[in-house]
């Protein structure tokens, strides 16, 4: 006769799974919120009885930007130099990371200990603003993707990542006649794609978001990305209360809401793709090291 072990209860992932779906719960509600007030009538917004469930469904605050020439011309210079940026930031990264991987390389203490300097201390805004006007970048949007090219801590993700690979493919790829560049190309970069990604999804959500270096090194309305739009929007409510051609069907709140809402379309596109990567690169990147 074959006895079955009773499963012990267990209390801690009783209580860790109730204070994730909480913790859930707590993400989600406001989301929904901004779902819900963004494809909502004006009256119930005023009377204040949107909940998670948009009342009287209507998509006026959407149409409202579509017809916006600001906004159109930042959301394509958002995607744009998210898309440059990211293909930057990726570039360098992987140069910089494959040399830092190797233990043989001379130095290689002394910069890693240089580069988490910079973790914790910056060169400061005006030394670096000073520096970019003084390259002529001003006004260009090279400006803040240089000032922003490598992450300190997407770069040790990615030194991890190349020293989880094991060192008998470099030394056969070696014998077999390869060069460095080859190597480099053909097996490290390919076997890392998981990293890659985690550390590409980071960039991507920062350069999506920014608006601040943005604000301050360009000066043509035409360069700005839907994020400093967002903010005018948002704080100064340039395009709401200032605005004499504002619909009085819209109000202020329902408007502000589908401009969210628009603004989460490309990272919840992107997420998805990149979703699979994103555990295990990150937790490749960060075993060793």
């Amino acid at each position: 006769m074959r006895l079955h072990k009773k499963k012990k209860f267990d209390y801690i992932d009783v209580i860790a799974n109730t204070v994730m779906i909480l913790f859930s719960l707590c993400i989600l509600y406001p989301m929904l919120h901004v779902l819900a007030v963004s494809f909502s009538e004006k009256g119930p917004i005023l009377r204040n009885e949107i909940t998670i469930f948009p009342v009287g469904f209507t998509l006026e605050s959407y149409t409202y930007f579509m017809d916006h020439p600001q906004f159109f011309s930042g959301f394509v210079n958002g995607v744009w130099y998210t898309v440059e940026g990211v293909f930057a930031n990726l570039f360098f990264t992987a140069l910089l990371a494959y040399p830092m991987s190797k233990n043989k390389l001379i130095g290689r203490s002394i910069l890693m200990k240089i580069f988490v300097f910079t973790m914790y201390f910056g060169g400061g805004l005006i030394p670096i603003y000073m520096q970019l006007c003084s390259m002529g970048l001003y006004g260009s949007e090279w400006s803040w993707i240089l000032a922003e090219l490598i992450s300190t801590y997407n770069l040790i993700i990615l030194i991890n990542g190349y020293q989880a690979i094991p060192e008998s493919l470099y030394e056969a790829a070696y014998l077999d006649g390869a060069s460095d560049f080859q190597v480099f190309f053909k097996i490290a970069l390919p076997l890392c794609k998981a990293s890659l990604a985690s550390i590409g999804l980071f960039y991507f959500i920062g350069h999506w978001n920014s608006w601040y270096s943005a604000m301050l090194y360009l000066d043509d309305e035409n360069k700005y990305p839907l994020q400093l739009f967002m903010r005018s929007v948002l704080i100064e409510n340039k395009e709401t209360n200032m605005n004499p051609n504002f619909d009085q069907n819209l109000t202020p709140i329902g408007v502000k809401n589908s401009l969210i809402v628009i603004s989460m379309i490309p990272v919840m596109i992107v997420y998805p793709f990149v979703q699979k990567y994103f555990v295990k690169g990150v937790m490749m990147g960060s075993v060793k090291g």
